[in-house]
């Protein structure tokens, strides 16, 4: 199973989902982290991208990745078959409070659709 989960400092382990944690943030080498530089632009003080920009890019960066190189994606699509995964982010936060406009919810669409046979579990909106 795919999900995703709220990265926070100081959530005791008995709360942390259960399974493997992947930090998904623009500072990691995750396949499906965001460039720093485009979440910059959409969260930044001064921003003007627009949530639909931000899809349109971070959707044709993985896509890339994908084309390039889509073993990385395979190995977590079968990890994700055998152990709970989550991706991780600290969204929702106060500059980005929606979690449905988060990357991770992109990258879960984007798994979904190309791995048919993966379970998919996206966050409870009204939760957040």
């Amino acid at each position: 199973m795919l999900s995703r989960y709220h990265m926070k400092r100081g959530v005791k382990k008995e709360f942390l989902p259960s399974g493997l944690r992947q930090d998904t943030r623009k500072h990691t080498r995750h396949i499906l982290r965001p460039p720093a530089e485009l979440v910059q632009k959409f969260l930044g003080a001064h921003s003007n991208l627009s949530w639909d920009e931000f899809t349109r890019e971070y959707l044709q960066c993985i896509t890339q990745r994908y084309v390039e190189d889509s073993a990385a994606f395979d190995t977590l699509a079968e990890l994700a078959r055998v152990k709970n995964v989550f991706l991780g982010c600290s969204c929702p936060t106060t500059a980005n409070p929606k979690v449905n406009h988060c990357h991770t919810w992109l990258a879960l669409e984007f798994m979904k659709a190309r791995y048919s046979d993966l379970e998919v579990r996206f966050p409870d909106i009204e939760a957040t």
